[in-house]
Order: C-alpha cells, then structure tokens, then sequence
C-alpha cells in the first residue's frame, strides 16, 4: 500500500489556475513504473476520472478538461501534478490522486471555483 498526500487547493475565481501535487509515499523506483491518475467528485455526484500519466510519461484527459489541465509527473520526488488553467465553476470539486498499481487514493483536497 501507497500513502498519497494531495494539496494545492483553494478557492480560484472562474478563468484562474491551480496546481495540485500529490506525493506518494514509494521510492522513486517503485514511482516511476506506476501509471498514476487524477480523479474528483463533485457535490451530489460520483467521482470521475480527470487524467492520467503512465510510467512512460503519456498522458490522457477526460474531455470536459482537455485543453485546459496537464497531468506530469516528477519520478525524483515520487510527485504527480495537476495543473488546471482556465478553470470553471463546473469544475469545483475534490481532487483525489490514485497510484493505479496499489489502489491507492489520496485523501483529496477541494478546489473551489467562483463565477
């Protein structure tokens, strides 16, 4: 089992950015070959997946922020990113991270856009 720790949020006005980190707590080594995803869950719904990054470094997005958010990785800090431009009020949600290799989700931290 992976311990992750995300943080990064906040309250941003519509049109803002945010960067979330998550660190996981693997050597660098085990880190690196982990595809590693990010989630959120809005008020009332179920959580969706927003993006993920592979072991090689290939990154896929939902669509609703495709174009907007890019997921990275830096494997010497065993740390996965979120980097959200552009953002909405649809997108206000808590943003958990997962290591797809242990199941492990973060305890998510909340990202909060105003109109």
């Amino acid at each position: 089992q992976v311990h992750l720790v995300e943080s990064g949020g906040g309250l941003v006005q519509a049109g803002g950015s945010l960067r979330l980190s998550c660190a996981a707590s693997v050597s660098r080594s085990i880190f690196s070959m982990n595809t590693m995803g990010w989630y959120r869950q809005a008020p009332g719904k179920q959580r969706e997946w927003v993006a993920t990054v592979n072991s090689g470094g290939s990154t896929n997005y939902a669509d609703s922020v495709k174009g907007r958010f890019t997921i990275s990785r830096d494997n010497d800090k065993s740390t996965v990113y979120l980097q959200m431009n552009n953002l909405k009020p649809e997108d206000t949600a808590v943003y958990y991270c997962k290591d797809n290799a242990f199941g492990s989700w973060g305890q998510g931290t909340q990202v909060t856009v105003s109109s």
